[in-house]
């Protein structure tokens, strides 16, 4: 198991370029499987949990080619659909909770899918009823094998239908979309999910040949078509990333630029960040962040506590709730931060506290952040990364403390950053992987 040995206290200066979106490319990348012709994807982030999944579609059949880094052709001419039946398709897709839109192109394009139960972070329930259901609309038949862990969806002349969702799954609705493209008839998916991972994804669809219309909109119809051909996508930059590093220029008093981050569709990003009383320019389309000592986090108009919370697009990311608990630690002032999506992911607040940081976990859903506006700097421990974003936030935490702090189980950094500590370190971190 690797750790990070983090020096903390020191400044950075320089210019970032965000990686491709993760949330992004697992979704993307899945879209191959609906077409024998050759698929060209850029922008592809060299992160765990995505190299896990081109591995997986490699090892399904699919033919893929780098041509240069982050770009691949991806081309699905000949599925192996026996190997969907492998112990080894088992082991690798559920490693991965990406894994589970591989069901929809598979079951529009041979008519069966398989999953066995995917992993992923263990940051509370994540069903995936909403996915199946939506499946068994479009006419599938649906079974789970409660020994194996197993599901099995069929359907071999699927059909348009009206599909209401309950609840805005992002890959939820990223699977029915690509069960739906060639489905006999129209489908109307509402309460649709319409972050700009999902929006991408029809868009690419559009391109190869989809009749996809309401993008955007918490309503999708499709007409489905006969077939899909080939197209060129490139991926986004990722907006966690991008919010990861303004928490970062905060917390450490540093003066970055954040480049090419695709301003238009962040989204309320800036905004909630802006609320902690964190500086940040709009130059172009990059983020400039000036150095500042001390920021203050606004209240609302009555004068009362500012909250901070998570809801679906356009609202506010769960994926960054994390970096807000950890930025407004040495804010002035006190927020409470609000995860409504999942009830485990605020437990790493303890390392935090531990840290030195004021916090009040009130239940698993809400914390009372009180900012130390820097009175106290954080002090370095030893800890245990849980999950990819609170991973990133404690390394964010640890590079703004006081001595040297040792980040275990880093590997769940590695599923969503690439090379974190080198692009850091070169704007002058100092971050030791050892192990």
């Amino acid at each position: 198991m690797a750790s990070f040995e983090i020096h903390g206290g020191k400044k950075l200066n320089g210019e970032l370029i965000p990686q491709g979106a993760k949330n992004e490319a697992l979704q993307v990348l899945c879209a191959p499987l609906l077409t024998a012709e050759k698929i060209t994807i850029s922008n592809i982030p060299d992160i765990v949990d995505v190299n896990k999944l081109i591995g997986l579609l490699q090892a399904m059949g699919v033919k893929i080619e780098k041509v240069q880094k982050g770009t691949y052709i991806f081309q699905a001419k000949e599925i192996d659909l026996e190997y969907l039946q492998s112990e080894d398709f088992k082991v690798r897709a559920s490693s991965l909770r990406g894994s589970v839109m591989i069901v929809g192109p598979l079951l529009a394009r041979f008519g069966v899918g398989y999953l066995p139960k995917p992993g992923g972070d263990k940051i509370g329930r994540r069903r995936l009823d909403t996915h199946f259901s939506g499946m068994i609309s479009l006419g599938a038949s649906f079974n789970y094998d409660a020994g194996e862990h197993f599901y099995t969806v069929e359907g071999k002349k699927l059909k348009g239908a009206y599909i209401h969702m309950d609840e805005a799954s992002v890959t939820g609705t990223a699977n029915i979309v690509m069960a739906s493209v060639m489905a006999k008839g129209e489908t109307i998916i509402y309460n649709a999910a319409c972050e700009p991972y999902l929006q991408q994804l029809c868009k690419m669809l559009n391109l190869m040949g989809a009749k996809i219309s309401g993008i955007g909109s918490n309503m999708l119809k499709i007409k489905g078509v006969t077939e899909l051909g080939g197209c060129y996508h490139r991926i986004l930059p990722d907006m966690i990333e991008i919010g990861s590093f303004i928490g970062l220029a905060a917390m450490t008093q540093s003066e970055l630029t954040i480049k090419d981050v695709s301003w238009d569709d962040l989204g309320i990003i800036p905004t909630i960040f802006r609320r902690l009383g964190i500086k940040l320019d709009r130059k172009g389309d990059d983020i400039y962040i000036p150095a500042q000592e001390s920021y203050e986090i606004e209240t609302f108009i009555d004068g009362s506590i500012m909250t901070i919370s998570d809801a679906p697009w356009p609202g506010f990311t769960p994926d960054l709730l994390s970096i807000i608990l950890v930025v407004a630690s040495q804010a002035k002032g006190s927020v409470l931060v609000h995860q409504k999506m999942f009830e485990s992911r605020l437990f790493f607040v303890d390392k935090l506290i531990d840290m030195g940081a004021q916090i009040i976990l009130c239940d698993p859903h809400r914390a009372t952040v009180i900012g130390l506006n820097r009175k106290y700097d954080l002090r370095g421990i030893q800890m245990t990364s849980p999950d990819i974003r609170a991973g990133v936030s404690l390394l964010i935490a640890a590079l703004s403390a006081k001595g040297k702090s040792v980040i275990h189980n880093i590997e769940q950094i590695d599923r969503g950053y690439e090379d974190i500590d080198i692009r850091l370190n070169n704007l002058g971190a100092d971050i030791r992987r050892i192990g």
